[in-house]
């Protein structure tokens, strides 16, 4: 019998890095398919427990997460979104089509008030994506206004004749979405020239200190971010560039075939499950590449750089809408979020905030949920779960000094192991994957300059890559306890085949 491949990992507990921001664990609800009706939302009248017609399981599933952000109304939405139409008694309300996913009817029932409530029940931070495609300046700086002021202006008199008194606090404002493509088709310097212009006019209100995020590349597009990063740099016109937006934005997503065939979410071979770890790997060279065209223009780091979009997409689900973009989530999946995770810890110095899209019954959601009230906590929710306690903790350094050769393939290779590791108020965390989806690992991790005390470990698998969650079988991929074997410098753990596993414990 063959031995079962071996890897070591060190860590560096006493060596700090850059704090890992929680705000990496952020999300995404856009107006699209179910994610917002008949997901979040479901309405006063519906017999699914809610509030103001938030649905509360979705909530508490959310909640224990930790969510630290959700950026809405899109996405494409966004560009056609225009704010007014979605205040007032909902009777009231103008309908509109959502020309961008499904051509359907929306009724603007989920609105500013239903999103800041849902915020507010989440504990999570609102971000907002304004609409520049459609929009005008006045219109994104009077959303802001009825959001953020006090006192009395024609906004907050309007805010408060539609039920609230007290503004919110809003921290995180995005200047469109994909202004290369549904966002307005724009060219990168024309698009430079609109955010500084809107950004001039999304004001900061009283205490609300706004950090405005332009719409940034896609995937590879260099080009774009340089123009964005020239257009605040000011040329030399002496101007803090944080007076203008604080971020830029990028977006990626793990597509394994091509965008007219991108394959099965559950019904693939062992190609394609290697064809998808290595482009969700290849997300830290696109990375590094932005972040090298910032560090250009702003050596130290004041600009953020914010993954606003990433994910898998599959192609739908068989008998669903196209433009509903249903799929899904199976132990693939997790592990490509594990992989992410790994990448933003590592590049956490430039890298600020991330919204996997979308969160609940769309890509590679969070939850799953029907009309008959069922919920479905998919793989990829149980790795952010058990990552959390990387919000907002000081990554230190991992080095994976020996792991069992790539694999190739076509040309492109795919490394088997991947880990991260963090320290917070007096506990580490460690992460790491087994992405070979047919060979065991065993893993030694040598831990050094501190030692672990009471060491808990977490395991997350299945009996094969293509297992997903369902109303019917729910935990067929849960968190089961992993074993832990005590080493002279650390521990051993044997990961089974498309594994991910977190070591929590006091040091």
């Amino acid at each position: 019998m063959a031995a079962t491949p071996s890897s070591r990992v060190v860590i560096d507990l006493d060596v700090p890095g850059p704090t890992i921001n929680r705000h990496l664990y952020g999300h995404f609800a856009e107006h699209l398919g179910r994610c917002i009706y008949g997901g979040f939302y479901v309405g006063e009248d519906s017999p699914i427990p809610n509030e103001g017609g938030i649905r509360l399981d979705v909530v508490e599933a959310l909640k224990a997460l930790d969510i630290p952000n959700l950026r809405w109304p899109g996405g494409c939405f966004a560009d056609e979104y225009h704010w007014k139409d979605g205040i007032g008694p909902k009777a009231d309300r103008p309908s509109m089509v959502n020309t961008h996913w499904g051509n359907v009817e929306e009724n603007n029932h989920f609105g500013t008030h239903e999103f800041m409530a849902l915020c507010e029940l989440l504990g999570a931070a609102p971000y907002i994506a304004g609409n520049v495609g459609s929009g005008t300046v006045q219109e994104m700086s009077e959303w802001v206004e009825y959001l953020t002021r006090d006192g009395d202006s024609p906004m907050v008199r309007l805010r408060k004749a539609n039920g609230r008194d007290e503004p919110w606090q809003v921290p995180f404002w995005g200047i469109g979405n994909e202004s290369w493509g549904c966002g307005g088709n724009l060219r990168a310097e024309a698009y430079a020239d609109l955010a500084r212009r809107y950004a001039t006019f999304v004001k900061d209100h009283g205490d609300n200190k706004l950090y405005r995020i332009a719409a940034g590349a896609s995937d590879n597009d260099l080009a774009w971010t340089e123009a964005l990063m020239k257009a605040i740099s000011c040329l030399g016109c002496g101007r803090d560039p944080k007076n203008i937006f604080q971020a830029v934005s990028l977006h990626y997503y793990t597509v394994a075939g091509t965008w007219e065939h991108k394959g099965s979410a559950t019904d693939f071979n062992l190609d394609e499950y290697y064809r998808t770890m290595i482009k969700a790997q290849e997300i830290e060279r696109v990375i590094r590449g932005h972040s090298a065209v910032m560090d250009a223009y702003d050596p130290d780091r004041k600009v953020g750089l914010v993954l606003d979009e990433w994910g898998t997409w599959w192609d739908v689900e068989p008998g669903t809408n196209p433009g509903f973009l249903y799929q899904q989530n199976a132990m693939r999946d997790a592990l490509v979020a594990s992989v992410h995770f790994d990448i933003f810890h590592r590049h956490a110095e430039r890298l600020v905030m991330a919204n996997i899209a979308q969160t609940v019954n769309v890509l590679q959601a969070m939850l799953l949920t029907d009309e008959d009230g069922a919920l479905v906590r998919t793989p990829t929710y149980h790795v952010f779960e058990m990552n959390k306690g990387h919000q907002d903790a000081t990554a230190v350094p991992v080095h994976i000094v020996e792991q069992p050769a790539p694999y190739d393939l076509d040309g492109r290779s795919m490394e088997l192991v991947s880990a991260s590791a963090s320290v917070k108020d007096g506990r580490a965390l460690v992460s790491v994957s087994n992405l070979d989806p047919v060979a065991a690992l065993d893993v030694v991790l040598d831990l050094r300059g501190a030692e672990l005390r009471e060491p808990v470990g977490r395991l997350l698998t299945a009996s094969k890559p293509q297992a997903v969650n369902t109303a019917a079988d729910p935990g067929a991929v849960a968190p089961v306890p992993l074993g832990l074997e005590p080493e002279p410098r650390g521990l051993r753990v044997t990961l089974p085949p498309h594994s991910f596993a977190t070591i929590s414990s006091a040091v």
